[in-house]
């Protein structure tokens, strides 16, 4: 009878502890199966998200403005960079919106739309994306933001250094782009969610062509979404923030991180501005 007990009683604790390791692995990132790819994994605030295969959230890092990753040192430790060499893509994602980039260090790290991919140290279960917002300048990975964040030293057409005042000086500028990186710029003549520099003929507009986006989808969780909306000009569609259209600048070739419009046509005038969070909005 003794015998049973003890047998009965080795094999409950065996049991628990084993549901306790199986817990432990499901809740630790580090411990789950082998890193394979990418995929979309829907999350209860953030809606659908890129993750790696295991369901571990990815996040862009917005002062890596350009095609670069400039989280190194101590911040590598915090963020380590996602990297799998012909990586697995999950339904719902394009193979060709994702590149390999290679680091300071040396190392290699995946991208996606131009942003390198990082985890957060912090992240401790697998469904867990604490990282969003940290410092304002961490977002989680989506594929379906409207526009981003960059943070960096503006440098003009002329190839000055400027200030978000569009004016000379150094300082690293918080800037909305695209969700490709591609700066967005306003025109300073334009009035609420009227166009005031579009003709309608191909050769005038290339030079400041719109950001013709159809609809708002989503934005980083520092800006408001409700900042956001869409016109009308010369039967396309424009993209608006605070009242303002939002344009690209012809001569930034659609180059992650160029910022040429700032001094164009002339250095210091700020005709054509970048736009952020302290924009002031346009009113009716």
């Amino acid at each position: 009878m003794k015998t049973k007990m003890y047998l009965a009683l080795t094999g409950s604790i065996a049991l628990t502890l084993l549901a306790a390791s199986c817990k432990k692995n499901h809740d630790n990132p580090t411990k789950s199966t082998v890193v394979t790819g990418v995929q979309l994994t829907t999350n209860g605030t953030f809606g659908s998200i890129i993750t790696d295969n295991n369901g571990r959230a990815l996040y862009f890092f917005s002062d890596d403005a350009a095609n670069v990753s400039t989280c190194t040192g101590g911040c590598a430790v915090a963020w380590p960079a996602f990297y799998k060499e012909n990586p697995s893509i999950g339904t719902g994602l394009a193979a060709a919106d994702f590149g390999v980039i290679t680091n300071a260090d040396g190392n290699k790290q995946t991208t996606y739309k131009g942003w390198p991919l990082y985890y957060y140290a912090k992240d401790v279960a697998v469904t867990d994306v604490n990282g969003d917002g940290v410092g304002k300048s961490w977002f989680i990975a989506k594929p379906d933001y409207t526009v981003m964040v960059s943070y960096a030293q503006l440098i003009g057409h002329d190839g000055n250094q400027y200030t978000s005042k569009g004016i000379a000086g150094t300082e690293n500028s918080q800037y909305i782009t695209d969700a490709n990186g591609r700066t967005l710029y306003l025109f300073t003549k334009d009035t609420f969610k009227t166009n005031k520099f579009s003709t309608g003929v191909v050769a005038h507009d290339a030079n400041w062509p719109i950001d013709a986006v159809t609809t708002v989808q989503n934005v980083p969780s520092i800006l408001n979404k409700a900042d956001f909306d869409v016109i009308t000009v010369f039967g396309q569609t424009q993209l608006v923030y605070k009242g303002h259209p939002l344009y690209y600048f012809g001569q930034d070739n659609g180059v992650k991180g160029s910022t040429k419009g700032v001094s164009f046509p002339t250095p210091g005038a700020a005709i054509w501005q970048i736009n952020n969070i302290t924009t002031v909005a346009l009113t009716q």
